[in-house]
């Protein structure tokens, strides 16, 4: 009888046992889920503050702008002179480029040893990918509306008709620019196959001069953000 109650004993303080340990457990749980929460508010309070005070400063910078008078000034001379209608300049290379002298028969090609607008565009575009800031042909300023095509004998660039010799005069990096003209299987190597000749000269005072053509746009509007 004394075993029994014992036993009985035991099982109830192993049930009572088990029970405290599975309300600590859920406690334990609810006060790390509530940690959690509170830390992700917290977080989400701060950036939220950071969030309002970049606002702020930005609000108060484009105050600064508007009645800033040097910048109201400096505004249309910088659209110039990213539009290309300002002379400018700067170091960079000088590339002169001469049809071919080389003696050909009769049975060759003759359109292969005089240069072409795919040419210059080639040399160009090398140009402009070495980092060229400002590119001219044969005095005539290079823009994004400018055109480079085959005009019979001659080349036109901004509607104006120009013929060899063709010198290009580029700004920007000398090395960069010249090693891309000049890099194996490019187009120097490429032009010289038919005795083209390609002179490449670097200058630390290159002048190029403004574009003078319209810069007038009829069909083209921007769209409002």
């Amino acid at each position: 009888m004394i075993r029994d109650k014992k036993f009985y004993s035991i099982i109830f303080i192993c049930f009572l046992l088990g029970f405290m340990i599975s309300v600590q457990v859920r406690t334990a749980q609810e006060n790390v889920k509530t940690s959690t929460q509170y830390q992700r508010i917290e977080k989400l309070s701060d950036m939220l503050l950071r969030t309002e005070q970049e606002r702020d400063e930005l609000k108060a910078e484009i105050v600064r702008l508007k009645e800033d008078g040097n910048l109201r000034k400096e505004f249309p001379e910088r659209i110039n002179f990213l539009a290309g209608t300002t002379a400018v300049k700067g170091p960079g290379v000088i590339v002169s480029i001469e049809d071919s002298k080389k003696i050909i028969s009769n049975s060759d090609n003759t359109n292969l040893y005089i240069i072409h607008d795919e040419d210059i565009l080639k040399v160009i575009n090398e140009l402009r990918a070495a980092g060229a800031e400002a590119i001219s042909l044969n005095d005539q300023r290079l823009i994004s509306t400018s055109e480079i095509r085959c005009a019979g004998p001659t080349i036109s660039v901004n509607n104006t008709r120009v013929a060899a010799p063709f010198v290009i005069k580029a700004i920007g990096n000398a090395k960069s620019m010249e090693d891309a003209i000049k890099m194996r299987g490019g187009v120097a190597e490429t032009l010289s196959v038919w005795g083209i000749q390609v002179d490449i000269k670097k200058d630390n005072n290159i002048v190029i001069p403004a574009y003078k053509g319209a810069t007038e746009f009829k069909y083209v509007t921007a769209i409002s953000q």
